[in-house]
C-alpha cells in the first residue's frame, strides 16, 4: 500500500497483507479487512466492520459502523469452501448490516450498483441482488433470495428462501414474504398480496403512460380475473402488445418456482 493509502487507515485498524486495497480507500478504527478481499478504490469502510474473506468491493463502496461483510454462511450444508461476497459500485450499507458470503451452489452471494442496505438488514447466502435495489432496516432473508432491480423492500419484511422478487416491486414494511412476487406490484397485506402496479414507482423510473397502460391489461388478466395463472398467461400472450416489459413479466412467471402472491 502507498503512504496516502496508508494515511487514510486508522492504526487500530487490522488489515491483512493479503488484502486488495485500491487508492483512496478510508478505514476507520477497529475495522478488520481479512485475507482474500477486495477493496476498490474510493471505499469509504466504518469503524468495527469486519470485511472478512472472499468480499469483493466494487468502486465507491461505503460500509457503517459495525457491519461484517462476507461472513461464513448460516446454512449447514457449507463445508468451507472457498465463496464470495460482491458488492457493486456505489452500493451503501449501514450499520450492522450482515452480508454471508456463497455457497458451493452458486459460488457466491451478489450485490448490484447503487444499493442502499439500510441499518440491521441481513442477505443471506447466494442471494442476487440487482442495481439500486432499496433494502429498509431489518429486513431478513432466507438464503437464495433474487431481488430485480429497482425494487424497495420496507422495513421489517422477512423473505422466505428462494424467493423471487421481480424488478420495480415495492412491499410495504413488516410483511412476510413466501412466493414470488411479480414484477411491478405493490404488494402489503395480511395474507400478503398484490394490491396493484407500483405506479409511484414506474413513473419515477421514467415509464412512459402507453408502457404503464399496456403492463396494467397483463395485471388485470392475472391478478382482476377469474382465469388462474396458465389461463391468464394464455390471454396476455395473445391479447396484450409484447412490449418488453410484457414479455419480462411472463418470463418471470415461466421460471417461478414457489408460486406467485396473488
Amino acid at each position: 500500500m502507498s503512504n496516502a493509502i496508508e494515511n487514510m487507515i486508522h492504526p487500530s485498524a487490522v488489515i491483512s497483507p493479503q488484502a486488495e486495497i485500491g487508492e483512496n480507500v478510508t478505514i476507520g478504527p477497529g475495522a478488520i479487512v481479512e485475507a482474500n478481499t477486495v477493496i476498490e478504490s474510493g471505499c469509504k469502510i466504518g469503524g468495527n466492520t469486519l470485511i472478512a474473506s472472499g468480499a469483493r468491493l466494487g468502486e465507491d463502496v461505503i460500509i457503517h459502523h459495525g457491519a461484517v461483510v462476507s461472513s461464513v454462511p448460516q446454512d449447514l450444508k457449507f463445508g468451507g469452501e472457498e465463496t464470495l461476497m460482491i458488492v457493486g459500485a456505489g452500493t451503501v450499507i449501514r450499520e450492522y448490516v450482515t452480508l454471508n458470503r456463497g455457497t458451493s451452489e452458486s459460488g457466491e452471494t451478489r450485490i448490484g450498483k447503487n444499493c442502499l442496505i439500510m441499518a440491521y438488514a441481513h442477505v443471506a447466502h447466494d442471494c442476487q441482488l440487482g442495481d439500486e435495489v432499496i433494502l429498509a432496516n431489518a429486513i431478513q432473508m432466507g438464503g437464495h433470495v433474487e431481488i430485480g432491480d429497482f425494487a424497495i423492500i420496507g422495513g421489517g419484511v422477512t423473505i422466505h428462501q428462494f424467493t423471487h422478487i421481480g424488478k420495480y416491486v415495492m412491499i410495504g414494511g413488516g410483511f412476510r414474504t413466501v412466493q414470488d412476487v411479480c414484477p411491478y406490484a405493490l404488494v402489503g397485506g395480511y395474507p400478503l398480496r398484490i394490491s396493484g402496479l407500483n405506479l409511484i414507482g414506474l413513473k419515477r423510473r421514467g415509464f412512459k403512460r402507453e408502457t404503464i397502460r399496456t403492463i396494467n391489461s397483463a395485471y388485470k388478466l392475472l391478478f382482476s380475473s377469474n382465469l388462474n395463472t396458465s389461463q391468464a398467461v394464455e390471454r396476455i400472450k395473445s391479447e396484450v402488445e409484447q412490449i418488453p416489459e410484457v414479455q419480462y413479466l411472463l418470463e418471470f412467471i415461466e421460471k417461478s418456482t414457489r408460486g406467485l402472491v396473488k
